[in-house]
């Protein structure tokens, strides 16, 4: 339970916790989690569903829409199940089962799973006052002040951002919300930008029956290695998608019955059901008290690597903590939480004086996000990537190689489905001889992601990981295969 506490220069007595945690998603959750279980108390403030953006919004719902289709198209893949499947994939089915991996909007679970772990929840917009003070303000308007005694811990995200097109905020298009939990299939839908959520919604609505124009500033899955965008496109061309790259629209507007009309370059008018926006993302960090710790409202919170807050200078607060998106270090889920564990853990640590050693449960900081970031694009092939790409590691000066082979021709590939096609690319670190990044391009090659981010993590030198076997016959030969590849390539060179 709280204790109470007064703030310095006032006689008001406010709650006192150890931290305060500003925003229940994730990454807030994962936090509050590891303060609790470190023996000390957390408060944390939610303004919308407790479970965030991920469970309603995100990784859930968009995963969901996009699964069965892919389970349909796998079935399609091999003779003998593709004989057997006659229907259509039904909307009204995946939609609901969609809602159910959102509890239909409904957090009840997800605030029974804070009482049971000894997290208290306050509804209401929570903004810093100055130092360590946290204003909560509820929807009925009242307020009140908590204290937090070692921490507050900001975890409240980012939000999409909307470029400046003429007449495109006025369209009031969709988000990545709106399209995650729409319970209509557009019959013609317009979509900005060519990154994770464009390709991956464009994906989904293309299998559920929209007339999907994909538009993209530049080519598709910029992040990544380019044969790995160039596969999702002529997919989603194959699939019935128009996918222009290079292509801005120069003016949106919403018509008078609703649709939405996209003037684009050199004349051309695109008329769509709805638009949606999905350029990239911004710090959910406008309207929490930022200026009231020195910086600056809007900005992504730059931190350290036990995710304390740096000033201007890039001093670290003994205080304030950023953990999640909205240090902008890596705007993924399972990074968020690998830093809450870190930042967690950190807190408690700092709580009792102790130095920031390796611990039973890893260590109080996080690394990771700068160079081992794994990470999948659910379309249609899956994309899965971890370290770094050829242009990023030649960039940085790295003596690198890149390996790359056919997935279609391994063995386990032609028993997965038939005329598989895929891509698989290792880059190699020759001054160490170890792997400093892979990408994957195919159906289902999700699961070969986390043996390439051991091999990346770990610094497995090449010549230990041609003693990890992979077994026969699967997608992960593919090891085999790009190590006998640089071998070759090492011999005659």
């Amino acid at each position: 339970m709280p204790s109470a506490g007064a703030a310095a220069g006032s006689d008001t007595a406010h709650e006192t916790y150890d931290i305060v945690v500003i925003g229940a998603g994730a990454v807030g959750e994962n936090v509050a989690d590891r303060v609790v279980q470190g023996g000390l108390t957390a408060l944390i403030v939610e303004s919308e569903l407790v479970g965030g953006e991920c469970s309603y919004w995100a990784c859930m719902p968009s995963k969901a829409l996009l699964r069965s289709a892919s389970a349909l198209r796998a079935a399609h893949a091999v003779g003998g199940a593709r004989e057997a499947v006659t229907g259509e994939l039904d909307t009204a089915a995946v939609l609901a089962r969609r809602d159910a991996f959102t509890s239909h909007w409904d957090d009840s679970g997800q605030v029974r799973w804070l009482e049971k772990a000894g997290i208290a929840l306050a509804r209401g917009r929570a903004r810093l006052d100055g130092e360590r003070r946290v204003i909560i303000e509820a929807d009925d308007g009242s307020q009140r002040t908590v204290l937090a005694r070692h921490a507050v811990a900001i975890c409240t995200g980012s939000e999409a951002a909307v470029p400046s097109i003429d007449g495109l905020a006025e369209a009031a298009g969709w988000t990545s919300r709106e399209i995650t939990s729409t319970e209509t299939v557009p019959d013609r839908l317009a979509i900005i930008g060519g990154g994770v959520v464009g390709c991956e919604m464009a994906t989904a609505f293309t299998s559920l029956g929209s007339r999907v124009t994909l538009l993209s500033r530049g080519r598709l899955l910029s992040g990544v290695e380019e044969f790995a965008g160039e596969a999702v496109a002529e997919r989603l061309r194959a699939d019935g998608a128009e996918v222009l790259i290079g292509t801005t629209p120069e003016r949106v507007d919403r018509l008078a019955d609703g649709t939405v009309r996209l003037a684009l370059p050199e004349g051309r008018e695109l008329l769509v059901v709805e638009v949606v926006v999905a350029t990239g993302r911004r710090a959910a960090t406008h309207a929490i008290g930022l200026e009231t710790v020195g910086l600056a409202p809007g900005d992504w919170i730059e931190v350290d690597d036990t995710l304390r807050a740096l000033d201007a200078e890039g001093r670290a607060s003994d205080w304030l903590y950023a953990v999640g998106d909205v240090n902008h270090r890596a705007l993924l889920t399972h990074q968020g939480k690998y830093q809450a564990r870190a930042a967690g853990d950190a807190i408690a640590a700092r709580a009792r004086g102790a130095s920031l050693q390796q611990s039973a449960w890893g260590a109080h900081v996080a690394t990771a996000d700068h160079a081992a970031v794994p990470q999948v694009t659910f379309t249609s092939p899956e994309v899965a990537s971890v370290g770094l790409t050829l242009a990023e590691a030649t960039e940085r000066g790295l003596q690198v190689r890149a390996v790359d082979y056919e997935l279609g021709h391994v063995a386990g590939a032609s028993v997965h489905a038939d005329r598989y096609r895929g891509t698989a690319r290792m880059v190699v670190d020759e001054g160490r001889c170890v792997i400093v990044g892979f990408t994957v391009v195919g159906d289902d090659v999700a699961e070969l992601l986390h043996a390439a981010t051991i091999a990346v993590v770990g610094e497995v030198p090449l010549e230990r990981l041609w003693h990890a076997v992979p077994a026969y016959p699967t997608l992960s030969e593919i090891w085999l295969r790009l190590l006998e590849q640089y071998g070759r390539a090492s011999a005659t060179g």
